[in-house]
């Protein structure tokens, strides 16, 4: 596959080299993002999906199953999945939808970002519908996907989704990254931030409760979607002493969940023992589903970061929620 970036895979041998082309799992195509302080990231155009994102010391942050199965039709079992145009079961559709196991494309001539980046370490990715898409799903879409690595190692993605459907029609999506972080013990993990929310509760037929806990802790399965949640989020690793803070927008809803011993299990592409070193906490638009018109086109951002959880003061941002961007046809240049 051709792919016109800043570099190509003879590259690899210059560390520098911001953006790399190269082989990765079953000889799949990937991009791996690098930054002159040494944070990198690895991204799969099978599915649009990042598998790796590591701090300056080489230290992993995302979980990836030693079972997971790099091979059509199986989506890989950790990372950042991208559920798109369905999370879960919400709809017709397989589980997630089919964006994290198609394979992308580089996109050689986004258009222009709101925001213009000063980043060098990114790659932008584009999905449309294949004929077998549009027979299961039969609407018209251009989905962009920036990945980027800023400078001080914060890993971001950005997707853009365009109806582009002839017939006037609109369409209506749910949608999450389902980000898996990797921490060194699960009942040492705290979640912060989701405190006194409502969500729906996946493990009871997704009945609706409030958040009474002043964290999420885990002592068992957990699957929750918790509903109109702040942008920042805070992910504590008491044992490494590390937080990873989650910065969202236009995702109104976030996800928790850890499968426990016995769904671990169950698993094919999962170790028995694996859940005890991730957690996924996903931002997600699921209970409103986001709607297009035709050349409407929404953008979903998720920005992660990894800090020391001393200067992780604890003290996250105020009910901010960064409303959905649904930018009409005619403003879109």
């Amino acid at each position: 596959m051709s792919a016109s970036a800043s570099s190509t895979a003879g590259d690899e041998k210059q560390e520098a080299a911001p953006v790399t082309h190269c082989k990765g799992v079953n000889d799949l195509d990937k991009v791996v993002l690098r930054e002159v302080r040494g944070s990198s990231a690895e991204v799969y155009l099978y599915g649009g999906h990042v598998t790796s994102w590591k701090d300056e010391h080489g230290d992993e942050l995302l979980f990836v199953s030693n079972k997971a199965i790099f091979k059509s039709p199986k989506a890989i079992r950790g990372g950042i999945p991208i559920c798109f145009p369905q999370f879960s079961n919400f709809g017709n559709l397989e589980q997630h939808g089919f964006a994290r196991n198609r394979i992308w494309a580089i996109d050689t001539d986004p258009p222009a970002f709101p925001v213009p980046t000063s980043n060098t370490a990114y790659v932008d990715l584009i999905l449309k519908p294949a004929e077998e898409d549009l027979k299961i799903w039969p609407h018209s879409f251009e989905y962009r996907l920036r990945v980027a690595l800023s400078p001080g190692g914060d890993l971001m993605l950005t997707s853009r989704i365009r109806n582009t459907n002839a017939d006037g029609k609109a369409f209506s999506f749910t949608f999450a990254y389902h980000t898996y972080f990797k921490v060194s013990d699960i009942s040492e993990v705290r979640v912060e931030g989701l405190e006194t929310l409502d969500y729906l509760d996946n493990l009871q037929d997704r009945a609706r409760f409030t958040e009474q806990g002043d964290a999420i802790v885990f002592e068992s399965e957990l699957d929750r979607i918790y509903l109109g949640t702040p942008s920042k989020i805070a992910i504590i690793d008491h044992e490494k002493k590390r937080t990873f803070v989650v910065r969202k927008g236009g995702l109104p809803d976030a996800v928790v969940w850890n499968p426990w011993d016995k769904k671990a299990k169950a698993m094919s592409d999962f170790g028995d023992d694996e859940y005890k070193r991730m957690v996924c906490v996903e931002a997600a638009a699921i209970e409103k589903p986001v709607t297009l018109k035709p050349g409407e086109e929404w953008t979903g951002k998720l920005e992660l970061s990894a800090v020391p959880s001393s200067y992780y003061s604890g003290q996250l941002d105020p009910d901010r929620v960064i409303q959905d961007s649904i930018v009409p046809e005619d403003s879109i240049s």
